[in-house]
């Protein structure tokens, strides 16, 4: 196991590099002028654009310029905007917040979906399986934002059961239905993926033979038959975290949650390339530890698994 843990490390570091590489090659490839509009209606004096394409190595090529960010975020520190703001400062204040939303996305999706997913592949083709394949249908034809306003106006004004806007301290109370909206889609697909590898496993040699050894369904469902067909599922979920934080631009936009999707957004807008840059990198940092997580607890869901 150690040695495969480090391998895999070993691997993450290219993928790192690449991946970011690619990143920052696109976000500058971006044909417009970076200090549009920082100047108000006028345009910005030639002394000033001298002095913040040295300041951010503009005048250079691609290369050098990925290098001078990568040797100033190896040690921590991701820059500043053309506003002269810490990106790092950007990133604390507005990180956590995405972080608590997908979370709450995250176990929304997951409770409710295998759940789903598991009385469905046990009793296929009754009332509950039809129930939840149509409403799974409707709930990925549906986009998000529509989700998202639907639930705000009638959860928010008309009934005021919840805040229409998320408070400034984003508490996990108020985040219960953004995190629902958030994570719809995905909940969807997890139902069905459930269902499927419920239904297929359930006819497996392991699972009759232990119910013809007299164990308690609850013992051969939880124990025996979920343990197996949550392998693509665990899969779906990994890596859908990374997922969660970089779409959640609509969901915080609806819900007035200070993001990093919102930040890349106005980023975006600006024409802020190093703040762009900085919050994917940190999402393919996400990408590439849950992957790492996933892989290393297939073993222990599956004994058949072994990592020499």
């Amino acid at each position: 196991m150690g040695r495969y843990v480090v391998r895999r490390l070993l691997q993450l570091i290219p993928v790192f590099f690449g991946t970011t590489f690619l990143i920052y090659w696109l976000v500058w490839a971006v044909p417009g002028d970076p200090f549009a509009g920082k100047c108000g209606e006028r345009r910005c004096p030639d002394s000033y654009i001298a002095f913040m394409t040295e300041k951010y190595h503009l005048d250079e090529n691609v290369f050098l310029q990925y290098l001078h960010y990568m040797q100033n975020l190896l040690r921590g520190d991701f820059g500043q905007t053309f506003g002269g703001r810490s990106i790092n400062d950007l990133i604390a204040a507005a990180y956590p917040n995405t972080l608590k939303l997908a979370l709450v996305a995250l176990a929304v999706e997951g409770i409710i979906g295998i759940t789903a997913g598991v009385l469905t592949g046990l009793r296929r083709n009754g009332f509950m399986d039809n129930l939840v394949l149509v409403s799974t249908l409707f709930l990925i034809a549906l986009p998000t934002f529509v989700t998202g306003f639907v639930l705000q106006f009638l959860l928010g004004t008309k009934w005021h059961i919840i805040n229409p806007t998320v408070s400034s301290d984003v508490p996990f109370n108020e985040l219960i239905v953004p995190g629902f909206v958030l994570g719809s889609t995905s909940m969807a697909y997890i139902a069905r993926l459930t269902r499927t590898s419920i239904a297929e496993n359930r006819r497996g040699d392991y699972v009759r033979t232990a119910i013809a050894k007299g164990l308690p369904m609850r013992r051969v469902v939880g124990v025996h038959l979920l343990r197996n067909s949550m392998i693509p599922v665990l899969t779906f979920l990994g890596t859908d975290l990374g997922g969660l934080m970089g779409g959640s631009i609509v969901t915080e936009g609806i819900f007035n949650i200070n993001g990093i999707g919102r930040e890349v957004y106005r980023a975006i807008v600006t024409k802020e390339g190093a703040t762009v840059v900085s919050i994917v990198v940190i999402l393919v940092l996400v990408y590439l530890i849950m992957n790492l997580v996933v892989d290393l607890l297939y073993a222990a869901l599956d004994p058949r698994i072994r990592y020499e």
